[in-house]
């Protein structure tokens, strides 16, 4: 009985290994997607810290003295044009209406004493009139013009000041902060509101001066955090050096389909260049399977047979780094899946898309 349940054992073992062995051989090949490799000039870099800036961070301020019958709600986002603060205009408006009626007055004397030059002129001609009346009554006329022009130049001040009564966005943002309430008699130049503009940003920060060399006006820098990363263009370069830490004020501009994802100062990192363009080999990041020994990376032959290759890893740019190692320009790198394949084994090679 026991030579027979060995025979048995024996059996089923040898045919496990069998089944075991066709399942892997009929075993479908694992896909991987491929990147070429390419001879290209990357710009070895640093990541240094910069702040996000709104370009328009103001006080918005009374117009005029007066008391204050509304204002805008801190957090709201306004458009351009839309109303921010309106003030009580009553006595701007009875001044307003004073003014008019002395301007009506200054009208009527001017009136009397237009018909009264004219008459004592009339006179004069036939020599029926006073030298000095005359030139008395054209005094009081040229001043009663006079008169009339400062009236009307003071009723041009209260219009002006009622439009000043009531401030309208100067342009489109949120309104960060409100100093005043309403019923406050505030004075002209108060600061009411603090309003910031959330559409046009910049990164503002500063470089080591021995960088400047590597930065113009026409490069675009990788700006990024961890949640986002975009391409910004270099705005200004402030070549002033601060004497203690030897370091330049760089601004980026913040493209307009970008702004949505940081907001005023936000900390973020800027990807500056610190060398001169290199000629080299270089890879995609992702092709890079890293070891506490070595590193390496999986070639993908024309058979479509994997090949482990070492590498060493020099100075990256964006998804790009420069490799040394037995490597050509045009090689298929493995980039996903590639860390699970071994040596010599055959693979899928899956389109890019």
């Amino acid at each position: 009985m026991n030579k027979l349940t060995k025979k048995l054992t024996a059996v089923l073992t040898s045919t496990l290994l069998l089944a075991t062995a066709a399942w892997a051989s009929e075993a479908p090949a694992p896909a991987v997607k491929t990147e070429q490799v390419k001879q290209t000039k990357l710009s070895p870099s640093a990541n240094l810290l910069g702040t996000v800036y709104s370009r328009s961070n103001i006080a918005i301020t009374a117009g005029v003295n007066g008391q204050l019958t509304w204002l805008v709600e801190p957090g709201t986002f306004v458009s351009k044009g839309d109303v921010l603060v309106k003030m009580d205009t009553l006595p701007l408006e009875l001044m307003q209406l004073e003014q008019q009626a002395q301007i009506k007055r200054e009208k009527i004397n001017i009136g009397y004493l237009k018909r009264e030059l004219q008459r004592l002129e009339a006179l004069k001609a036939n020599n029926n009139a006073a030298e000095f009346q005359l030139d008395q009554t054209k005094s009081k006329y040229e001043l009663a013009m006079a008169d009339l022009e400062i009236a009307e130049l003071k009723l041009k001040q209260i219009h002006d000041q009622l439009a000043r009564a009531e401030i309208s966005a100067p342009f489109s943002g949120v309104i960060t902060e409100r100093l005043e309430r309403e019923g406050s008699d505030v004075n002209r130049s108060q600061v009411l509101l603090r309003m910031l503009d959330t559409e046009n940003l910049q990164v503002r920060m500063f470089v080591p001066v021995r960088y400047m060399p590597y930065l113009n006006n026409k490069s675009q820098l990788q700006v990024f955090n961890e949640q986002y990363q975009t391409i910004a263009r270099i705005q200004a370069i402030i070549p002033a050096a601060d004497q203690r830490s030897q370091s330049f004020e760089l601004r980026l501009e913040l493209d307009a389909d970008s702004v949505s994802h940081w907001t005023a100062g936000q900390l973020v990192k800027v990807e500056i260049p610190v060398q001169a363009d290199q000629e080299t080999l270089a890879i995609h990041r992702d092709a890079l399977i890293l070891r506490k020994n070595q590193t390496y990376v999986m070639k993908i032959d024309k058979q479509n047979i994997a090949h482990k290759m070492t590498v060493n890893v020099g100075q990256g740019q964006g998804d790009w780094v420069a490799i040394e190692g037995e490597l050509s320009e045009g090689d298929r790198v493995a980039v996903r899946g590639a860390e699970r394949l071994r040596d010599g084994q055959k693979v899928n090679v899956q389109s890019k898309s």
